[in-house]
């Protein structure tokens, strides 16, 4: 799969660090040519700066998934540096210690990130993938769209989650027919600095978080990349408005 991706352009939010740092040095590797993506500008340059380092081509911008604006400069900007989009990975999306206490604001912070900003990506992203004939574009979930995570209450990230797959059907159905296939990521427990987070709230959520896979530990950032990078690719071509959930056997407990 070194050369799948050869000739085409793919977009990631959230991109550096995690998953979609994983995900965009994938990309790369697989010779893509990539728009990596996120509010943290330094974390964004870096992976640049890594891409680059192994003869890749990448570009960062600056972007906040809750801003309209931002996301349609985002895309201007992927066309005015590559003149085109293939695949867009949309995983930009928060945790706030907030939502533990169903606060307001961070149920509508959340909310803007995990869920508008994903509606408003794939508004801006797909008229231009319909210009090429086409394209792929997941969104990232998490099995707290599927099941309750088990962790202390997160009603604004788990609604978002939920929301985000049901977004995702709704637009892989809408564009069946159109050569866009559009599927949804579902993470289980990952080592990455927003999980990290999560588990400095205390011993036990961090025990509880180590523990969450029947295998044992948490998911590699490079192991959900994979799943992205196969979604994203022609050896999922039949694969549309899906779930997929990457969770270390997790959900059938």
């Amino acid at each position: 799969m070194s050369d799948l991706f050869s000739g085409k352009v793919a977009l990631v939010t959230g991109g550096s660090a995690g998953i979609g740092r994983a995900t965009a040095l994938l990309f790369a590797r697989q010779e893509a040519r990539v728009i990596v993506s996120d509010v943290n500008i330094d974390g964004g340059h870096a992976v640049v700066a890594e891409i680059k380092a192994f003869g890749g081509d990448a570009v960062f911008v600056n972007c906040d998934v809750s801003s309209r604006e931002n996301i349609r400069a985002l895309v201007a900007r992927t066309i005015e540096v590559f003149g085109r989009l293939d695949c867009a990975f949309n995983n930009a999306g928060i945790i706030l210690d907030g939502d533990t206490q169903w606060d307001d604001a961070a149920f509508d912070k959340t909310m803007a990130i995990n869920v508008t900003g994903v509606m408003q990506c794939m508004k801006a992203e797909i008229p231009e993938m319909l210009k090429v004939g086409g394209g792929t574009i997941v969104n990232t979930a998490s099995i707290s769209g599927i099941i309750s995570s088990g962790m202390p209450s997160q009603p604004a990230y788990t609604a978002s989650k939920h929301a985000v797959i049901g977004l995702t059907k709704t637009a892989a159905l809408t564009y069946a027919r159109q050569n866009i296939r559009v599927n949804a990521l579902c993470p289980g427990v990952t080592h990455t600095p927003m999980v990290d987070k999560v588990a400095r709230l205390g011993p036990e959520i961090k025990e509880k978080l180590d523990n969450f896979s029947p295998m044992g530990r948490m998911a590699r950032a490079e192991e959900i990349a994979e799943a992205a990078i196969w979604l994203c690719s022609s050896k999922s071509s039949f694969v549309t408005g899906h779930a997929l959930v990457v969770d270390g056997g997790a959900v059938i407990q």
